[in-house]
């Protein structure tokens, strides 16, 4: 570890590569995967619900039987006068012709046609085939029962053709001029009877279309155009006119698809663009010129010396020659000979050096003032050309009024003469419908079909699953992984204590276990946390209680006490001292007694067993330990066992809704903030952390407790079976 070189994150010092990279990231996909095995059940119980579902919804559907036509429509080729321009050979052309044919084929007006035909608005057996009920009830195969009203056949007829166009299917046959048209009810014969009625109809819409054409369209269309030629002249006049007036320069043009013309660029706006890159320019030059001279006139100006050679030299030949003096001075008098002219070489390298500096820090002035000046004379000129685009653009607001009535009155003229045109050429074309099958009665059901809803069902349960386990795992804010305490918490991590079965106790006092392993990994980070290596004082704390805070300090301690010398554990939390009854120690005196007024710490202390860890205990509970810790006993007391012990480790209560912890933080080097793995909420936490560093708390860093490396989707280990990946329930302590 003597390569890794550290870097400082608020008031902590930590490794450099540890601030960069707090804690490995898993990838994205195995993060999700982890998350649906953290809710394997429920995800498990929705798909199968949803499945189950799709199953009793299939078998309760009605079957239904769907016939089909199939019929060709041709491209129309010929007119019996074929005039140049009204064929369509492109593709796109084609494209839209079929388009338009596959519309018409789901019209409104073509399923009125069908209703029509069929009096399906007076059958009941086709409402009862698509499991509907009829408006009235006077109505009976075209044999009045009752009286019925024009208003309830008029609504028995849209609702026949909503069913209508609900359940025919228009499928055209990729590649080719072939469309089928298909019908699906609960009844084989009228599914037969609609789609052939459909096809004849729509070929018979299609001719009676091709002939509606009116006498009165080519008189109608040559009064129009004399009127839009007219306009047309007018408004291009207007356009040039107001241009030429106004000094409006365009320089390039474009005309949209809708036939629009607009304005691309202006002479001033080519200009401005131009400036303005000028501008930006000029700006950076001026920003890298300030910074520059900032930089030299900063105290020290330690970038004069990385970026002057001279300077460099100087320095390095001044800091020789004090070396050299600093020698003589060892031997001789300040007055001696040698030791004067020593001194005046260092001072005549002083002289040059602050010579070289002022010559240094006058050049960068010289080439901030002269980049100030080009952006100022740039940024005027810019905002010259700014006053003549405005002006410039609020002339355009009447010029583009010109331009559209130029382009809506060109537009117009262009269209009627081009119908007027083909008015008068066009003629009449063959049919280019055909029927090719007719419609059969179907001999199965065409839906509904079991295993393609069931794997829709399941596919609909997948997402269902995926999307709740996502939604659960966004609203739990807990933290789970190591790496989110650096990222959510602003705090670097100190270690991730796994859970173990065995006793905690137990296995903190063998130097191999898991858990004495994964507190000397904190131990190890603590050294890095200050200047000098590991804290000689330092406190635990966390955000509720049973987070792991005591058995962190107690094994903080034991680890401590092993490696770096002798620890004192001072258990501060009077409100709820466990630490005692755990170890099996007397509570009886303590850290309460002191503050209360007693001076003889020394008789507090208690010895653990034959370890260097010794103990005093919270003692008895005062009515209120705020006002005990906010006076100036407790740094005493801290002061006085740092005196004795190598370490003092204070184990502080929860900061939940108490200030016992920010009062306790400030009395010793550093805090050890303690979060529970998979419990600890995330706001939480962060309101605590941030009253800690508004009392000024040093932070020394996070510990993660009650780790389950294995469910998170990675261990952590040493090579020789040492692993962070248990599935054990037991937890490091209840506080």
């Amino acid at each position: 570890m003597s390569n890794m070189t550290t870097t400082a994150v608020g008031n902590t010092a930590i490794p450099e590569r540890a601030a960069e990279r707090p804690f490995w990231s898993a990838p994205v996909l195995l993060e999700y995967w982890n998350a649906g095995r953290r809710h394997i059940w429920l995800a498990l119980a929705i798909v199968a619900a949803v499945t189950v579902a799709g199953a009793i919804i299939t078998l309760l559907m009605t079957p239904q039987y769907t016939a089909t036509s199939r019929i060709e429509i041709a491209r129309e080729q010929a007119n019996v006068t074929n005039v140049e321009g009204l064929k369509r050979e492109s593709s796109a052309p084609d494209q839209e012709f079929y388009l338009t044919q596959y519309s018409l084929l789901n019209a409104r007006s073509l399923a009125e046609r069908v209703e029509r035909r069929l009096r399906l608005a007076r059958n009941p057996e086709f409402f009862a085939a698509h499991g509907e009920t009829p408006e009235g009830e006077g109505l009976l195969s075209g044999v009045r029962s009752g009286p019925v009203s024009a208003a309830d056949l008029r609504e028995r007829e849209r609702q026949a053709v909503e069913l209508l166009l609900d359940n025919v299917g228009i499928s055209p046959l990729r590649g080719s001029a072939l469309v089928d048209v298909s019908y699906s009810s609960a009844s084989p014969q009228l599914s037969r009877l609609i789609a052939s009625t459909w096809v004849n109809e729509f070929v018979q819409q299609s001719m009676d279309r091709r002939l509606a054409s009116t006498a009165d369209a080519r008189i109608y269309l040559e009064g129009r155009l004399q009127g839009l030629r007219d306009r047309l002249e007018k408004s291009e006049r207007d356009l040039v006119n107001y241009a030429a007036r106004q000094g409006i320069v365009r320089l390039s043009e474009i005309q949209g698809e809708d036939g629009r013309t607009r304005t691309t660029q202006t002479l001033a706006s080519s200009d401005l663009e131009q400036l303005n890159r000028l501008l930006v320019q000029a700006t950076a030059e001026r920003a890298e010129a300030e910074s520059k001279l900032s930089a030299a006139r900063a105290p020290g100006a330690t970038q004069l010396g990385l970026s002057n050679q001279s300077l460099s030299t100087l320095r390095q030949r001044r800091a020789e020659a004090n070396a050299a003096y600093q020698e003589l001075l060892v031997q001789f008098e300040p007055e001696y000979p040698q030791a004067q002219a020593a001194r005046e070489k260092v001072a005549a390298l002083d002289r040059a050096i602050s010579a070289e500096e002022t010559r240094v820090r006058g050049a960068y002035s010289a080439d901030y003032n002269a980049a100030v000046q080009r952006e100022t004379d740039l940024r005027a000129r810019v905002d010259r050309l700014l006053g003549r685009l405005d002006t410039e653009n609020r002339s355009s607001i009447q010029y583009n009024i010109y331009q559209r009535e130029v382009d809506t009155n060109r537009e117009l003229y262009d269209g009627l003469l081009q119908r007027y045109k083909e008015i008068g050429v066009a003629g009449v074309g063959t049919n280019n419908i055909s029927v090719v099958d007719d419609a059969v009665n179907p001999v199965k059901p065409s839906s509904p079909r079991l295993v393609l809803n069931l794997a829709a069902a399941l596919l609909l349960g997948l997402l269902f699953a995926g999307l709740t386990v996502v939604i659960l795992e966004n609203l739990d804010e807990s933290v789970r992984e190591p790496q989110q305490i650096s990222d959510r918490l602003g705090v670097p991590l100190l270690g991730a204590i796994p859970v173990v079965d065995d006793e905690v106790l137990s296995d903190i006092e063998d130097p191999k276990s898991i858990l004495s392993e994964a507190y000397m990994t904190v131990r190890t980070n603590l050294g890095f946390s200050t200047d000098h290596g590991l804290p000689r004082t330092m406190a635990l704390t966390s955000t509720s209680p049973s987070e792991g805070k005591s058995t962190s300090a107690y094994s903080l301690a034991r680890v401590i006490g092993r490696t770096s010398g002798s620890v004192v554990l001072v258990d501060v939390d009077m409100r709820r001292p466990v630490v005692a009854t755990r170890l099996g120690l007397d509570n009886s005196k303590g850290v309460s007694n002191f503050l209360a007024g007693e001076d003889n710490w020394e008789d507090l202390i208690q010895t653990i067993g034959k370890s260097n860890v010794s103990f005093i205990s919270a003692g008895p509970v005062p009515p209120s330990a705020s006002e005990l810790l906010s006076g100036d006993r407790l740094a005493s007391l801290v002061r006085a066992l740092s005196e004795r012990f190598d370490h003092v480790i204070l184990d502080s209560p929860p900061m939940l809704g108490l200030s016992d912890a920010p009062l306790i933080a400030n009395v010793v080097e550093g805090l050890i903030y303690v979060i529970e793995a998979d419990r600890t909420a995330v706001r939480a936490s962060q309101a605590a952390i941030t009253r800690l560093r508004e009392s000024r708390a040093h932070i020394l860093g996070a510990l993660l407790t009650k780790y389950r490396a294995r469910q998170s989707g990675y261990g952590y280990g040493y090579g020789y079976g040492y692993s962070y990946g248990k599935d054990a329930a037991a937890t490091d302590g209840a506080n």
